[in-house]
């Protein structure tokens, strides 16, 4: 299975190469497309800064021609954080796509999209400054009315970015669960 696995807002940072690291060797194919070009971040400020200097539209283009080489392959969009928001948007204008893994983060749902039953799987801080209740409530339902399988994994007391272990937002156990539940996930697609 081809995995193609987007970084946060941070940049391509070695946690998001471990992660790619440990997928590689539970036998997937992955890419990690570096959308900031070579740059990464300390601080969350720093990282905004340059993603709004590069704008949305301009990451999205890089993001899709990272993936366009690969996708007649029936890519399983996943990332962190801002990277997250970015599969989804692929995953879900990609009718081959096989499957959506979110780590930490969601996005806006165009009003039309539609999808044939797409398995999506959600791990997200509890709570989670980003991703507050009621808009993952309101994301759940869309994905649902979008024809997505949607699966949400809460951990309480994590930080947003839990799975990095570079961030003040480690949780070492919550990582592991979340490893632990996605690689369940990705051998069911």
């Amino acid at each position: 299975m081809n995995i193609m696995l987007f970084h946060s807002t941070y940049g391509l940072r070695p946690a998001v190469r471990a992660a790619a690291d440990r997928l590689r060797a539970a036998g997937y194919e992955v890419w990690t497309p570096d959308l900031f070009e070579g740059r990464t971040f300390e601080t969350v400020e720093e990282a905004r800064d340059y993603r709004e200097e590069i704008g949305k539209d301009e990451l999205l283009k890089r993001a899709v021609l990272a993936a366009a080489p690969y996708s007649e392959r029936g890519l399983v969009y996943a990332g962190f954080s801002l990277g997250a928001a970015i599969a989804q948007t692929l995953a879900l204008g990609d009718d081959k796509a096989r499957g959506l893994l979110l780590l930490h983060g969601t996005s806006d749902l165009a009003p039309n999209v539609s999808v044939d039953e797409l398995p999506v799987q959600l791990h997200v801080a509890e709570p989670d400054p980003f991703e507050p209740d009621d808009w993952l409530s309101a994301w759940y339902l869309q994905m649902g009315r979008a024809g997505a399988d949607v699966e949400v994994y809460r951990y309480a007391g994590a930080g947003h970015l839990y799975t990095d272990p570079d961030l003040p937002d480690w949780d070492a156990e919550a990582a592991e669960a979340t490893w632990r539940v996605a690689l369940g996930f990705l051998e069911t697609l």
